[in-house]
């Protein structure tokens, strides 16, 4: 039994008259919500009746139930049948009621009749809809209750049970199968199945092969949902270059989500915020924090939160954060946290609201979901974004050092096949002061253009020294920007996430300045 079983068995068993089931996976809902019914009383003085606009009333005990073909006529006759037989512990099903308790006035009123009427009966209503948009009127006569995903135990048994059903060939060991049901985590079930048939009719075998395509489906599906986009663990700490002092705290916490960190009495780790000047790699670091923990990494984008209908921000945002919490543990990356409140207040509270709710979600998670929050801009965070409690540590991400310099200009001369040794690197990382990480790549990008059209012949020191010295940095360009930016390093408000030798150098220039 899952949570939400056990948490409409105990609803219903307080005679709760209402209840909204928030879901899109109406088909398990009234499976689960059958075998609440099955499991609390399997006499015949219960029943699961099931009511939508194309069907009426349908009994799944098989009984004759009058015709009920508007929505105003279905809560009558829900009415009738409750005063009729008040000890029959009857749960009554209403599939889409959000499209009509939002046009109807009568619709409402009599909803609420009908839960005030339940109050004196066994029998109960449930709503099942995929939106938490429950109107005003009704929120005192109504429980709302999220219906999670599919865990992993309930998607390992679809699968077992799909394996069955088509006698499939099937080369894979227990564990095996759990990995492969651990790939469609954050998958409806219905999507699960669909990816899990996928594998079986393509080679008509499962095996190892197919737990990467049945992650390419869940990346699919988690990229439809408009917030979400599911990253592959490709970056690695190498592809970062410098940052010592955040590496080695991730490296501190690198086992910290396995079952032997639990027991040894450490809670997981929270999250961390990422603040700098742009182009220092705040963004490769939050993949490669992926790659080293070898946990799956989702970017939030906060800026396709926003829907233009009303609720619609704030249901994308629910639904992203509920997909982060089945897949967990993992690492959830909100890129450029700054920009939920962009809109200064002008989109009637949406951005508020939206940014409120990611606020309080991270003080509030009790799931293995590391935080992972970018941003550019500071002074547009409200003071209560960075506190203790929300993460574990704020790493501000500066200009890099000389050392740091050498370390990325080796990093991106690796990763485009050329030898560092044939460069004369610490002359280029001199020569690249007041560069950030992106600004070096793409000195190395520009002098490989140049070689190329000249030749092509491979590229020089020399190449990269003069596509150095064409680019204006942001430290000039952005001058000001870059100093309230390091100010606020200097006042002692983020661990630097470069060497020691940078942080006391942060340390000692704030002292120069209250001498």
């Amino acid at each position: 039994m899952t949570a939400v079983h056990d948490d409409l068995n105990l609803y219903l068993r307080a005679r709760v008259p209402m209840i909204v089931l928030v879901t899109v996976e109406e088909l398990r809902a009234v499976e689960i919500l059958d075998e609440v019914r099955v499991g609390r009383d399997a006499s015949a003085s219960s029943d699961l009746v099931v009511w939508d606009f194309g069907g009426g009333l349908a009994s799944r005990d098989g009984r004759s139930l009058p015709a009920a073909p508007t929505p105003e006529t279905a809560l009558d006759k829900i009415a009738e049948l409750a005063r009729a037989h008040p000890d029959r512990k009857d749960i009554y099903v209403l599939k889409d009621f959000h499209e009509f308790w939002h046009r109807s006035p009568a619709v409402k009123r009599r909803l609420r009749n009908l839960a005030h009427a339940l109050v004196t009966t066994y029998a109960s209503l449930v709503v099942t809809t995929h939106s938490a948009d429950v109107p005003p009127e009704l929120a005192d006569d109504v429980v709302v209750l999220d219906m999670p995903l599919p865990d992993l135990a309930t998607l390992r048994a679809d699968l077992d049970a799909l394996i069955e059903q088509t006698r499939v060939e099937c080369d894979l060991t227990a564990h095996g199968r759990a990995r492969l049901a651990q790939a469609a985590l954050g998958l409806t079930a219905a999507q699960a199945r669909r990816a899990f048939s996928k594998a079986i009719v393509r080679d008509k075998v499962l095996d190892e092969l197919d737990i990467p395509a049945v992650l390419e489906e869940k990346k699919a599906v988690i990229r439809a949902s408009q917030a979400l986009e599911f990253h592959g663990a490709e970056e690695t700490v190498d592809d970062v270059g410098g940052l010592e002092l955040l590496k080695e705290w991730l490296r501190l916490r690198e086992g910290a989500f396995g079952e032997e960190a639990a027991a040894f009495g450490l809670p997981a780790p929270k999250g961390m915020a990422l603040i700098g000047i742009p182009g220092t790699g705040k963004s490769l670091t939050a993949k490669m924090i992926g790659g080293l923990w070898r946990l799956p990494l989702l970017r939030l984008d906060v800026g396709a939160l926003f829907g233009s209908l009303v609720g619609e921000s704030e249901e994308r945002l629910r639904l992203a954060l509920k997909v982060a919490e089945v897949v967990s543990p993992c690492v959830l990356w909100i890129d450029e946290i700054e920009k939920s409140m962009a809109s200064g207040g002008l989109d009637g509270g949406t951005s508020a609201r939206v940014f409120g709710t990611i606020l309080t979600w991270m003080q509030e998670k009790t799931e293995p979901v590391f935080v992972v929050a970018t941003a550019n801009d500071v002074g547009a965070l409200p003071p209560e974004t960075l506190r203790r409690g929300r993460f574990d540590e704020v790493f501000f991400l500066d200009l890099p050092t000389e050392e740091e310099r050498r370390d990325i200009f080796t990093v991106h001369l690796r990763k485009r096949r050329r030898d560092p040794a044939a460069f004369e690197v610490p002359r280029l990382a001199r020569m690249s002061d007041g560069y950030v990480g992106a600004e070096i790549e793409q000195a190395v990008v520009d002098a490989m253009y140049r070689a190329f059209s000249e030749g092509p012949r491979d590229i020089t020191t020399d190449d990269v020294a003069r596509a150095l010295e064409r680019l204006v940095p942001l430290s000039k360009s952005q001058r000001e920007r870059v100093e309230d930016l390091r100010a606020w390093l200097r006042d002692g408000r983020a661990q630097s996430a470069s060497f020691a030798e940078a942080a006391q150098a942060a340390r000692n220039q704030v002292r120069l300045e209250l001498a």
